[in-house]
Order: structure tokens, then C-alpha cells, then sequence
């Protein structure tokens, strides 16, 4: 029980937000590569501009967070914070007025 309070603590959730520009043929390229980058990297869809992405600690939601940045557009604007997996659990998500209690959590192999 100790050790699975502990990874709830230490995983991590990488969120991507972003609002880029996609009026004309370049900038919906530009936004498109983003998409496809975020993807390409392990990330899911959340929502049309949220991705985020499931690390085992820190260390590796810093990997994450910096490949991030270094794909991010010229024009738009891009946040990406980290959440603990506790804290992502705390959420509360609703389709329409029904709250939605299924949760997409990743398979986890914990080797001791």
C-alpha cells in the first residue's frame, strides 16, 4: 500500500495547452507538425489543444517537457506544466452534465 501511495506522488502528468494561429496555409501547417510532434512523443489528445502525456517521475517529464520546447511554433502561445498523478486524480470531468467516471490510466509495471 505504501509503495503505490508513493508512485501517486512521483508520476507524473505532462499537459500541453496551446492556441496557435491557422489562418492561412503556413500557420495550419505549422499548428498541424505541433499536433503531430506532441503525438509522435507519446502524448494523447485531452482536448482540440490540451495533449498530455504520462512520466514514471520528474526526471523523465523534464525530458519530455524540453523536447516540448524545443518543437514549439513561432507564432501562438504554449503552456506546459506538470501535475503529480495524485493530483490528476483529483479531476473531475463531465460530458454535458454527467460526470464521466471512466479514467484512462496507463498500465503500470513496478519491478522490486
Amino acid at each position: 500500500m505504501e509503495a503505490s501511495r508513493f508512485n501517486a506522488y512521483r508520476n507524473m502528468w505532462v499537459m500541453v495547452l496551446f492556441d496557435l494561429p491557422t489562418e492561412t496555409k503556413k500557420e495550419r501547417r505549422t499548428a498541424s507538425q505541433f499536433r503531430k510532434h506532441l503525438l509522435e512523443n507519446g502524448f494523447v489528445m485531452f482536448q482540440f489543444s490540451i495533449y498530455m502525456r504520462f512520466c514514471q517521475s520528474q526526471e523523465n517529464a523534464d525530458v519530455h517537457t524540453r523536447r516540448v520546447k524545443f518543437q514549439i511554433p513561432e507564432k501562438g502561445k504554449v503552456c506546459i506544466f506538470s501535475i503529480t498523478d495524485k493530483q490528476f486524480e483529483r479531476m473531475e470531468i463531465f460530458h454535458g452534465h454527467k460526470k464521466d467516471e471512466t479514467r484512462n490510466v496507463p498500465q503500470q509495471l513496478e519491478l522490486f
